[in-house]
């Protein structure tokens, strides 16, 4: 679906982004991009959705190369959430939505009133201006602008910012339900639960190269030192010992009445983004 070999990118002579770096996204995937600031992610992912021209390198969407000119079938199937909400502040959701809708298709939008119940959007804001929606709520709207096309290819960026943990969990679940559809979801973010939780496969990058790729699971597997700290009773008095899992296969020697707890002690992906960088996700 995404395919990018050898891509380089420089704002100037001395201000090279993008390193040559190298990656494939499956039809259906969802492929989380992570990387501290300034590493490359953003504008790796507007070189993919058309934005930002003068790369070196291939890239290729839909099975065919992205070229300086743009069809519009290319733009009618991709839908794009921007970390920063682009919406007209003077419009309510409603007019910003149906104008956006009005460039495609009339088979292919969705319903704008359904699509943002489904978003949980207050309906006791439909009508008023952007300018007076909270962030959560601006978030909402840009959700339904990206979906409300049904596009092949979703580009989201930061989608959970702004959002309560029930705002994030619904947010989840949506994107969850897309790519059951088949859409492709291309996610960039900081939130390191939404890329465990949601991302077939990850990639970390760093000054412009990939680090690393793989699976969120086995990332965190490749980098786990192993450890487990078990709580135990004696006398009353809590007590905890850690131990590598090699260690494991021996007998707990040491004087106990009652195990209490048993706890592995996985890194997190910030844990194997540190681990590989150097730097976290800030």
């Amino acid at each position: 679906m995404i395919e990018v070999k050898d891509l380089t990118f420089s704002y100037g002579k001395n201000k090279q982004i993008l390193q040559g770096i190298d990656f494939k996204v499956n039809a259906g995937e969802i492929f989380g991009f992570l990387g501290p600031n300034g590493s490359g992610k953003s504008t790796t992912q507007k070189i993919l959705t058309g934005v930002l021209k003068g790369y070196g390198g291939q890239v290729s969407l839909f099975g065919e190369g992205i070229s300086s000119r743009h069809e519009r079938s290319f733009f009618q199937n991709i839908g794009v959430l921007f970390e920063f909400p682009y919406l007209y502040a003077n419009l309510s959701a409603l007019d910003n939505l149906n104008y956006f809708a009005s460039f495609y298709p009339k088979e292919q939008r969705q319903d704008i009133n359904e699509l943002l119940a489904r978003l949980e959007f207050n309906p006791a804001y439909l009508k008023k201006p952007v300018s007076s929606y909270s962030k959560g709520m601006r978030q909402r709207v840009s959700m339904a602008r990206a979906l409300m096309t049904s596009p092949k290819v979703l580009f989201l960026d930061e989608p959970t910012s702004g959002l309560d943990p029930s705002g994030a969990r619904l947010f989840r679940s949506i994107i969850e339900d897309e790519r059951k559809k088949g859409t492709t979801v291309f996610l960039t973010t900081h939130n390191m639960m939404d890329a465990d939780l949601l991302c077939d496969r990850i990639a970390l990058i760093v000054n412009g190269e990939i680090v690393a790729m793989d699976t969120p699971k086995k990332l965190k597997e490749r980098n786990d030192d192993q450890f487990i700290t078990i709580e135990y009773l004696v006398k009353n008095v809590l007590k905890t010992k850690q131990f590598n899992l090699a260690e494991m296969q021996q007998q707990f020697d040491f004087p106990h009445d009652e195990i209490v707890s048993l706890h592995s002690q996985e890194p997190t992906l910030e844990d194997v983004f540190i681990q590989y960088t150097g730097r976290g996700l800030s």
